[in-house]
């Protein structure tokens, strides 16, 4: 299983993001093909105190990388990735991982 993960800074207007997030993004990444299942994690501070260094983690589990970039490739993928250049491009970090353990 791989996952694409997408870590995003601290917004200017949270209420804002949150907004397009759960109401236009969230939406358009559930229709991706070939997507398992989507965790999205609000970070609420750091191990030893203080703001964590990011606001919110989406995961998004594929069967393997072909269907991750099959995914990506994909009408659906193309628009998800278009919202996300649009509305958050500048607070995002986007990297892809490979599970290697389970639970």
């Amino acid at each position: 299983m791989v996952k694409l993960i997408a870590l995003y800074k601290h917004p200017e207007n949270k209420e804002s993001f949150d907004r397009h997030y759960e109401g236009v993004h969230t939406p358009l990444t559930e229709k991706m093909p070939g997507l398992k299942k989507l965790e999205v994690t609000r970070m609420e501070g750091a191990p030893m105190g203080g703001e964590a260094k990011y606001y919110l983690e989406a995961a998004m589990y594929f069967e393997d990388r072909a269907a991750l970039d099959a995914a990506m490739g994909s009408p659906e993928g193309r628009a998800s990735a278009k919202d996300l250049m649009g509305f958050a491009g500048p607070l995002v970090t986007m990297m892809i991982g490979e599970v290697i353990r389970e639970g």
